[in-house]
């Protein structure tokens, strides 16, 4: 088995929990450079699970089942193999509170269960795939209800049946976003007709509050409702008069040329209130920034977008809902507020910059209009550091090693490294201007360089090579990573082809644990596509307390 990075070799038990084996599915086999086939199921493989609804489990309780088992089989074996195992089950524990990681990608993962069935809005005409992890259970709208299932067995833990127009939020896994989900302890479902439109939480075991009717009027104030983070409904709209709007030469054209920049226009208010109890929490103002022509087209902050139409939109704005974010995007605005209320720009003056929330805690704000620049928050949106480098934390973590960040500066010719608190740790050649950090796990930082047809592995103390693994092709690029503490699953996406795979490597040594080969992943692929548009969003892996789950328009599938 393989042991913890950077540690002894001393021999780690793993007691991790697993269905049965389909005695009907032939075993995974490992092949040369451990690639592993497995027996591709046809599309119609797995009937739709009846719905369910067992007894709720706790949040957490199947890492927690993992814990208390290795930490008693810890005890009953011994001083020596007791220390591995109580080391063993500590990371399992440890990882919970961190997205993306999994209890065990070491070894090849095949197929356990199969959910069939409309993931997202896909019978009312929308393209996304959307889900979220409440709790320990995976929650998405399916038509016009709210389904969780369970991650380690697939059936549904309970349906919530909404209204007409339902919208549920925040919504946490979709394929624009390549960050792992993070897990939230509540959502927020609309549904119901304009005049009588209500707003419910429901819970990871699947409570449901009691319904409260949103006020029309204040739709008319404040602008539509949206479900918010931490319980909330996010209402946004332009204010001040329509008459602060100066075009200056901004045009457009029906061919699509847009020329010329937008003198004024008008701000944006941001505003959340309980969900329950309708109380105003907070309000935030968001302030017009200089725009181009083309930045502005007819956006909806409700969602839904008409796209290029030959006309400048001064107004036109739309949003992004996370758990850790309120992305606002549109004409004159680019800014981000915590759940909280607090507008990240550290500008007195709009400046266009990008903020990202950080794995580790806090959020970076990156200023995309001159010299390279990052802005490091806390949690509550205080300013820790302000450095002169394009600066990211990793993709997912296992809280073991030291906390990382990785920047670029300006010219991207060195990679920098700094600790949490923004002090300087090492600075080394870059091998291309722009990186990506993938993981860190144990003392080891997995990056990628944009371009490159590598992935490397960096000692986090001195930034020294510790190892590199050729991804085969120049322009394969990495779309989700995961970790169980000790090896990093990549999930590939070929230049090529256009298919995803699966690569697992040492997070130590850089050694192939095992892949998918190419017929594969692109059996995976045929399943997991069967019977989308071509236009359908591509398929998404995701962990939901210790389980990687693969998640499609058209239903989710169970690894193990």
């Amino acid at each position: 088995m393989l042991r913890d990075p950077d540690e002894g070799s001393a021999f780690v038990f793993d007691l991790v929990e697993h269905d049965e084996p389909d005695p009907d599915r032939p075993p995974a086999s490992l092949g040369a450079n451990g690639t592993v086939d497995v027996a591709a199921p046809t599309a119609s493989d797995g009937a739709d699970l009846e719905p369910a609804t067992p007894p709720a489990r706790e949040p957490g309780a199947g890492w927690r089942t993992v814990l208390t088992a290795a930490a008693v089989l810890a005890i009953a074996l011994g001083t020596g193999i007791a220390s591995d195992g109580v080391r063993d089950a500590a990371r399992i524990e440890r990882m919970r509170d961190f997205g993306g990681a999994v209890e065990d990608v070491s070894t090849p993962l095949t197929e356990r269960w199969v959910w069939d069935g409309t993931v997202g809005l896909a019978d009312l005409g929308w393209d996304a795939t959307e889900a979220t992890v409440l709790g320990d259970v995976l929650a998405f709208q399916s038509g016009r209800d709210l389904v969780a299932l369970d991650p380690a067995t697939g059936e549904e833990a309970w349906v919530v049946p909404l209204g007409d127009d339902p919208a549920c939020g925040p919504t946490g896994v979709s394929p624009e976003q390549g960050m792992p989900a993070r897990s939230v302890s509540v959502m927020v479902c609309l549904y119901g007709a304009a005049a009588d439109r209500e707003a419910v939480t429901v819970r990871p075991d699947g409570t449901v509050s009691a319904p409260r009717t949103l006020n029309p009027s204040d739709t008319r104030r404040y602008g539509p409702a949206r479900p918010g983070p931490d319980g909330t409904v996010l209402r946004a709209t332009r204010i001040g008069p329509e008459s602060e709007v100066d075009l200056g030469d901004a045009r457009c054209e029906d061919t699509g040329e847009c020329s010329g920049t937008i003198a004024a226009g008008r701000d944006i208010e941001l505003r959340a209130e309980g969900a329950v109890t309708g109380e105003e929490l907070w309000t935030v103002t968001v302030p017009f920034e200089g725009a181009e022509a083309w930045e502005c087209w007819n956006d909806s902050w409700e969602g839904q977008t008409s796209g290029f139409d030959g006309e400048v939109h001064p107004d036109g704005f739309g949003g992004q809902v996370t758990a850790d974010l309120v992305r606002l995007y549109g004409c004159g605005v680019a800014a981000a507020v915590t759940p909280d209320g607090l507008l990240l720009d550290p500008e007195s003056e709009p400046g266009e910059g990008h903020v990202e929330s950080l794995v580790l805690g806090g959020y970076a704000w990156l200023d995309q209009s001159g010299p390279a620049r990052t802005v490091i928050y806390d949690d509550d949106g205080a300013v820790i550091v302000d450095v002169s480098s394009y600066v990211r934390g990793p993709g997912v973590a296992d809280g073991a090693g030291p906390d990382t960040l990785l920047g670029t500066d300006d010219i991207g010719g060195r990679l920098l490294a700094y600790d949490a608190d923004g002090a300087p740790r090492w600075d080394v050649a870059a091998q291309a201007p722009e990186h990506s950090f993938l993981a860190q796990v144990g003392r080891t930082a997995v990056v990628t360089a944009q371009g490159e047809d590598d992935v490397r592995g960096l000692d986090v103390d001195t930034g020294t090579e510790r190892w590199q693994w050729d991804t085969g092709a120049a322009g394969d690029w990495v779309l989700e990573t995961f970790t169980d503490g000790r090896a990093v699953l990549l999930h590939l996406i070929q230049a090529d082809s256009g298919i995803p795979r699966m690569v697992s490597l040492d997070a130590a040594s850089g050694e192939i644990l095992w892949q998918e080969s190419d017929e594969a992943a692109a059996a995976r692929q045929d399943v997991a596509t069967a019977e989308m548009d071509e236009n359908a969003p591509a398929p998404i892996l995701v962990a939901v307390d210790g389980h990687l789950l693969e998640v499609t328009r058209t239903g989710v599938r169970g690894f193990g």
